[in-house]
C-alpha cells in the first residue's frame, strides 16, 4: 500500500514539474497576441484619403491612378499642392505614385500660388513647366487639367507661368483658352476628313500592370454628328481598338437600345449581352467604370442608370468615381 502511495506521489510530482516546464517554454498566448495586436495597429491606417491623378503610363498614354493625400476633401488648395507636387518629376510627392506610372511635370518646376475662388483654381507656375519636349508639352497640361478638375467643387483651370495667363504654347504654338476645363480633351486621336461637324468625345479603356487594371481616357475627334454616349457604347464594344495597348471588356455585341437624359440622370437601355453573366445578372465592373468615367466626361449628370429589359440592372453615382 505505501509502495502506491509513494509511486502515485512520484508520478503527480514528476507531471507538476513538467507542467511548469512547459509554462516557461511556451510563450503565453494572451501576450503573444497582445504583441500582434499592436503590431498591426502600428501599420493599419483607416484614415488614409486617396485622390485621383493622371499620370504617364508605360505608353506614353496619360493614365487614372490614384494617391494618398493627406488634405481633407474640403482643403482645395492644400489637396491641390499635394496633386502637382506628385505629377512634377523628382518633386516632394513623387514617392506616392504607384509603380507603372511617372511624373510629367518638368523637374526644378516651383508652384508659386494656389487660389481657389468659387469653381475656379488659379496656380501659378515658374518657367521650369515649359522646359519640356514638343511632344508632352500638351500632355503637361492635359495631366495639370484632368487632376485638379477630379477635386470636387473644382470645374475650370487657369495656369499661370510667373504671374502671367499662360496663352500658347512656345514650342507647339498651341494656343491655350484662358480657362482650360476638360473640353481642353486627353490623350488626342483624329480622325477626321472635314472641319465642319466634328463631334469630340472622350472614351476611357482598360490598361493593366502587374495584373491591376486602370483606366485611359482617349479623347477623339469625329465627324460624326451621334450623340456622345451612342458613340462611347460603339467605340467600347468594337472588336478592333486604335491603341492595341488598350482594352474593353464590353462584349461585342452589347447594343445600346434607348438613351434619356431627365434631372440630371442618364439613363441606359442594354440589351442582355451587357451582362457578364446572365443567369445573375451581373455587369463586370470594368464595364461600368468604362462606360461611367466616359459619361462623366461628356455629360452633365449626376448618375447613370443601367437597364436590361426596363429592369434598373445597375446605378452609378458619378460623384463617388472620380
Amino acid at each position: 500500500m505505501l509502495k502506491k502511495i509513494s509511486i502515485r506521489k512520484i508520478i503527480v510530482t514528476t507531471s507538476s514539474l513538467i507542467a511548469i516546464f512547459l509554462i516557461y517554454l511556451i510563450p503565453n498566448n494572451n501576450y503573444g497576441l497582445t504583441n500582434k495586436i499592436k503590431e498591426n495597429l502600428e501599420y493599419v491606417n483607416e484614415n488614409v484619403l486617396t485622390s485621383p491623378i493622371y499620370l504617364l503610363n508605360n505608353h506614353d498614354l496619360l493614365a487614372r491612378s490614384s494617391i494618398a493625400v493627406s488634405s481633407s476633401e474640403t482643403d482645395i488648395e492644400s489637396r491641390a499642392k499635394e496633386l502637382l507636387e506628385a505629377l512634377i518629376i523628382e518633386g516632394s510627392g513623387e514617392s506616392k505614385i504607384p509603380n507603372g506610372f511617372k511624373s510629367i511635370i518638368p523637374s526644378n518646376t516651383q508652384i508659386l500660388s494656389i487660389k481657389y475662388e468659387n469653381d475656379v483654381l488659379k496656380v501659378d507656375f515658374s518657367d521650369s513647366l515649359l522646359e519640356v519636349s514638343k511632344d508632352k508639352e500638351e500632355k503637361v497640361i492635359e495631366a495639370i487639367v484632368y487632376t485638379l478638375t477630379s477635386i470636387k467643387g473644382v470645374d475650370r483651370i487657369i495656369i499661370y507661368v510667373n504671374g502671367d495667363i499662360l496663352s500658347k504654347l512656345p514650342q507647339s504654338k498651341i494656343n491655350l483658352p484662358s480657362t482650360l476645363n476638360r473640353d481642353f480633351g486627353i490623350n488626342k486621336e483624329y480622325d477626321i476628313n472635314s472641319l465642319k461637324n466634328i463631334n469630340q468625345v472622350t472614351v476611357y479603356y482598360v490598361d493593366e500592370y502587374n495584373d491591376q487594371t486602370y483606366y485611359v481616357p482617349i479623347t477623339k475627334y469625329l465627324n460624326d454628328d451621334r450623340e456622345k454616349i451612342q458613340i462611347i457604347v460603339d467605340e467600347l464594344s468594337s472588336t478592333s481598338l486604335y491603341h492595341t495597348d488598350l482594352m474593353s471588356f464590353l462584349n461585342s455585341n452589347t447594343e445600346l437600345l434607348e438613351a434619356s437624359n431627365e434631372n440630371d440622370i442618364l439613363n441606359l437601355k442594354f440589351n442582355s449581352y451587357i451582362f457578364d453573366d446572365i443567369d445573375e445578372q451581373s455587369i463586370l465592373e470594368e464595364v461600368i467604370y468604362t462606360i461611367s468615367l466616359s459619361v462623366s466626361d461628356n455629360y452633365d449628370v449626376k448618375e447613370v442608370i443601367f437597364t436590361v429589359d426596363d429592369k434598373e440592372i445597375y446605378k452609378s453615382v458619378l460623384k463617388t468615381i472620380e
